[in-house]
């Protein structure tokens, strides 16, 4: 089966631009990124603050398998209700350093909606190492638990 969140690349550049199409209304789209209780859900995080405005901050915690803490936070540059979401993104303890973020959601109907990212690594080598992780799969599982948690609140 092919996965729904597509990827694209391109050689040499800094970027990687992420595409979704979801079977939910905007609203409920834009209510995944930004209440906490649901992003928690998809995410499989605990969300140790979400501050949805322009200069607010994201903290979450994750626990692997083995019961360590894993942290990523950031800084939320702009925020336009049900429009855009442009912020920072760090994994904490890692070493790909902060990344850019622009989230953008638009309306395709009454019933559905497609989320843009553009995320910029501060290289094009820190781009392709994250590549070279289970990254494309990670973001089709996340956005597949996005799907179904979130069709459940319709």
């Amino acid at each position: 089966m092919e996965p729904k969140t597509k990827i694209v690349a391109e050689e040499g550049k800094q970027e990687i631009l992420i595409t979704r199409e979801f079977d939910l209304p905007l609203e409920l789209l834009f209510k995944a990124y930004t209440e906490a209780e649901i992003v928690e859900q998809w995410m499989g995080t605990r969300v140790l603050k979400l501050e949805n405005k322009r200069h607010g901050g994201y903290q979450f915690e994750t626990t692997d398998p083995k019961g360590n803490k894993h942290g990523f936070n950031g800084v939320i540059h702009e925020f336009s209700p049900e429009r855009r979401i442009s912020r920072t993104f760090e994994m904490e303890n890692s070493p790909f350093g902060i990344q850019l973020e622009f989230l953008e959601f638009e309306a395709l109907s009454e019933d559905t909606s497609r989320l843009n990212m553009q995320v910029v690594y501060r290289s094009v080598e820190l781009r392709d190492q994250m590549l070279r992780m289970p990254f494309a799969q990670g973001i089709n599982m996340a956005h597949n638990r996005l799907q179904d948690i979130a069709a459940k609140l319709k």
